[in-house]
């Protein structure tokens, strides 16, 4: 999400032009049972055992980089189901928490429901400056309450085996469980999102308002 304007605001989960990838050497693990580091440490994989993209991680320095998202921040924003935006807690209701999303229910049937999603929840108050600044929202935006959002895989770089070292394939989703989750570095956490129902802004705004 990329935000413009007099007054620059960076989401929580945008990358810092001082956040670089760390220089990791990749190696195939003994048996051939997926990648690794040469170095690795438990925190490089995740409570799955999914290894994941070494980045810097120093927030609030450097310029933010809206292209880019920072592994670390989005996985743990997707965790702990806080605001992309701020960092806070994201907004929960009776119905659900609260998603923002680029608008695509002409493109997909029952839209979003079962969507994979790599994007965080986010709170009500950050929805009106978020719509406001971030040019994809601009373009059509909605806000969903979602009721069922179960953690559902990864997303990330798959690699096979190489002569030297480990050669990349490309860019793919995968469930847990999937076997091919082995040979992946991962950047971002994926929910599935069901049970989901439109709200309106001006009701988010109101209750923003009210509070």
């Amino acid at each position: 999400m990329s935000m413009g304007g007099d007054r620059i605001v960076a989401p929580y989960v945008t990358a810092r032009s001082v956040e670089q990838d760390l220089q990791c050497s990749l190696v195939v693990r003994p048996g051939g049972l997926g990648v690794g580091y040469a170095n690795e440490l438990p925190d490089d994989r995740d409570d799955r055992g999914v290894l994941w993209r070494k980045v810097a991680e120093r927030h609030g320095e450097g310029r933010p980089e809206f292209a880019r998202v920072h592994p670390a921040r989005q996985r743990r924003a997707m965790t702990r189901l806080l605001c992309q935006v701020c960092g806070g807690s994201a907004d929960r209701s009776g119905d659900g928490v609260l998603w923002l999303m680029r608008d695509h229910r002409e493109d997909w049937p029952r839209w979003p429901e079962g969507m994979a999603s790599v994007e965080p929840p986010v709170c009500a108050g950050c929805v009106a400056i978020s719509v406001r600044r971030c040019p994809a929202l601009q373009r059509g935006a909605v806000a969903v309450r979602v009721r069922d959002f179960a953690v559902a895989g990864v997303r990330g770089t798959l690699y096979r085996p190489g002569s030297f070292a480990p050669v990349p394939v490309g860019w793919a989703n995968l469930a847990y469980g999937d076997p091919g989750i082995h040979w992946m570095v991962a950047v971002a956490l994926i929910r599935e999102l069901r049970g989901c129902s439109f709200v309106s802004f001006e009701e988010l705004c109101d209750a923003v308002g009210a509070s």
